[in-house]
């Protein structure tokens, strides 16, 4: 007998959630959000989100159409919803790992692990892969990846300044946010492609960030020693 497909895991909510037209108050309201996106997620994984239709979202679930419409307005949203979903499940992640950094050696190890526990989630999540294959071609979920590399760069760089104190602020923001933000796009490019070409590419580019750090650790000594 073949092994039944687990279903994907549905992240728990995030703050000021935009998909969704409105935020659901009481419990029931919010366990038909919860359903809807599980049902979603589901589909997603199993048909691709290009073939995904409201109508089978709601039957599904459970509920009407005109139901469904209350939380979300059409299929991007739901998409979008899903997304943010994920981004701050990320950057949670992001965030407690850099806690134990305390010298180049640990940030360069920590990072990197990061990556790949990052890496490891996409190629096992189908529904993230097909949400990001999907962000160059819609705009809002353009506008939520940047805004969550910016976040990421934050949280890189309020790192860095930490381990550096001495380094210049300003480059330290612009190449932690170039940072995350190339981890995106090399992250969504290493699913694209075959395993091979994707784990070589995502080793390449956490050498790169490597050498970033170590270059703003010799930078910010050399400040300290004048």
């Amino acid at each position: 007998m073949a092994k039944a497909k687990s279903a994907p895991r549905v992240p728990a909510p995030a703050d000021d959630e935009v998909g969704l037209r409105r935020a659901p108050s009481q419990k029931r309201s919010r366990e038909r959000v919860e359903r809807i996106l599980s049902v979603a997620a589901a589909l997603i994984a199993e048909q691709g989100s290009d073939v995904l239709r409201m109508s089978r979202v709601a039957e599904q679930s459970g509920i009407s159409i005109g139901s469904l419409y209350q939380y979300f307005p059409d299929k991007a949203a739901i998409l979008r919803t899903l997304a943010e979903r994920y981004n701050a499940e990320g950057r949670a992640c992001f965030e407690a790992g850099l806690v134990p950094v305390e010298d180049l050696d640990s940030l360069c190890v920590a990072f990197g692990e990061l990556v790949d526990t990052y890496y490891a989630l996409f190629l096992a999540e189908p529904v993230i892969r097909d949400i990001w294959s999907g962000t160059q071609a819609d705009k809002q979920l353009r506008v939520i990846e940047l805004a969550h590399s910016r976040e990421v760069g934050e949280l890189l760089a309020a790192a860095l300044t930490r381990l550096w104190p001495r380094a210049e602020a300003a480059e330290i923001g612009t190449r932690a946010f170039l940072i995350a933000h190339l981890g995106e796009a090399t992250l969504r490019l290493a699913v694209s492609v075959k395993r091979r070409e994707g784990d070589a590419l995502v080793k390449a580019y956490q050498d790169m960030a490597a050498r970033e750090f170590t270059d703003i650790a010799e930078k910010a000594d050399k400040r300290r020693r004048k």
